[in-house]
């Protein structure tokens, strides 16, 4: 019996993938195998010797110790994509508010309780004051094509707009699922240069932190709109305060509200709604649940942000998973442990992502808590498992 620990509100439909009579699953336990979590913190969490993957529903890991977790072997995984389509549709939302000033006109309609009779000529007398250019025929940019950027780049098109997408590392399946229509970036400099709009969809990390700043503003048509629905620290907000005084920005849209933007007339802050629908819950809980059930039966790895994808077909022999430091001659050491305990090799499989190892096993012959002490006594080794 596998024991799974729900951090946040995980949804019931996405977790009906791990069979009850396999799986107990809750949200206290002293020795999980497992834990599935979406916003809360796990930074100041100690983790029980027992626990072997640990599963984000949603995209981001900041929430996560990633470093931490694979000098423990625990895998760790995220859901990419799975609430795309909530994040796009949000995404295009925001588009359609930065330029039309709905969202003004409403908050002043609103004003106009109690106006009564008067309420028709008093909308009819004010309502250009809420004028806005309509989207299509106007140029997008769209810094980041994975999954969100995508989907968002394909709406856009569908809208009448010109997209030009910029990401020097789109995946092939990111390049497959794009619209043909979708223009390819030279540069980014030439492509912040054309566009009215600009959307930001890349991951935060250290190299992309602050991606928008000053100098990137400087490139931007003067009266552009950003669009930010990836994360907050993508936009450097000290520079775009001023980029949105001085009009060069004419309105700045962000799913990651914070004090300094709050302050802004032309800041559209929306509470972090991109993943809040049923669907998108359903999804990453469904998701994550596939992961680890894959993950704790079979020992294949699919998605994971620490360690390499690991995928062998399962032939229902015995197996034995290694993760070990990427140095030489961890296989060599490995293998000959197992030929000097008169154990054949059936399937072998070894994948690396930077400075970790990974590999399948799959054996003729028992597996002793005695040959996976040795395994783990092996120098360089992280975590060994009997699957």
């Amino acid at each position: 019996m596998f024991r799974i620990q729900t951090i946040n509100k995980i949804s019931a439909k996405g977790l009906e993938v791990l069979p009850r009579d396999e799986y107990e699953i809750a949200s206290e336990f002293s020795d999980p195998h497992a834990i599935i979590v979406r916003s809360s913190s796990l930074h100041d969490m100690t983790f029980p010797p027992s626990l072997r993957a640990i599963a984000r529903s949603g995209a981001g890991v900041n929430n996560i110790p990633v470093a931490r977790c694979t000098k423990a072997g625990i895998v760790v995984f995220n859901t990419p994509g799975a609430n795309a389509n909530g994040v796009k549709e949000l995404t295009i939302a925001g588009l359609l508010l930065s330029s039309r000033r709905i969202h003004e006109g409403i908050v002043w309609t609103r004003s106009l309780i109690g106006r009564g009779e008067e309420l028709p000529e008093l909308i009819e007398k004010e309502k250009g004051r809420f004028s806005g250019p309509e989207v299509a025929g106007k140029t997008l940019g769209i810094i980041g094509l994975g999954s969100v950027g995508v989907m968002v780049a394909n709406a856009a098109i569908a809208l009448g707009m010109r997209v030009i997408g910029y990401d020097p590392f789109i995946s092939v399946e990111s390049a497959w699922r794009l619209a043909r229509e979708v223009q390819r970036a030279e540069g980014l400099e030439s492509m912040l240069r054309q566009c009215d709009y600009v959307s930001i969809q890349t991951p935060l990390t250290d190299k992309t932190r602050g991606f928008l700043n000053a100098e990137r503003f400087a490139m931007m048509k003067k009266g552009a709109r950003v669009l930010n629905f990836a994360r907050g620290g993508l936009v450097r907000n000290e520079d775009l305060i001023e980029a949105l005084r001085s009009e060069k920005i004419a309105c700045y849209v962000t799913d990651f509200p914070e004090e300094d933007l709050l302050k802004e007339n032309n800041v559209i802050a929306i509470p972090h709604l991109g993943a809040s629908t049923p669907e998108s819950e359903d999804n990453c809980a469904a998701m994550t649940a596939d992961q680890l059930k894959t993950y704790l039966e079979t020992g294949n790895i699919h998605h994971s942000v620490n360690f390499p994808d690991c995928v062998m077909e399962d032939s229902r022999r015995k197996r034995i998973t290694v993760a070990n430091l990427n140095i030489p001659n961890m296989v060599g050491q490995i293998t000959t442990l197992l030929a000097d305990e008169k154990i054949n090799i059936a399937n072998l499989l070894n994948r690396h992502r930077d400075e970790v190892a990974y590999n399948i096993i799959e054996i003729d012959g028992d597996i002793t808590n005695g040959l996976l002490d040795k395994l783990r006594a092996i120098e360089g080794v992280i975590m060994v498992r009997k699957v």
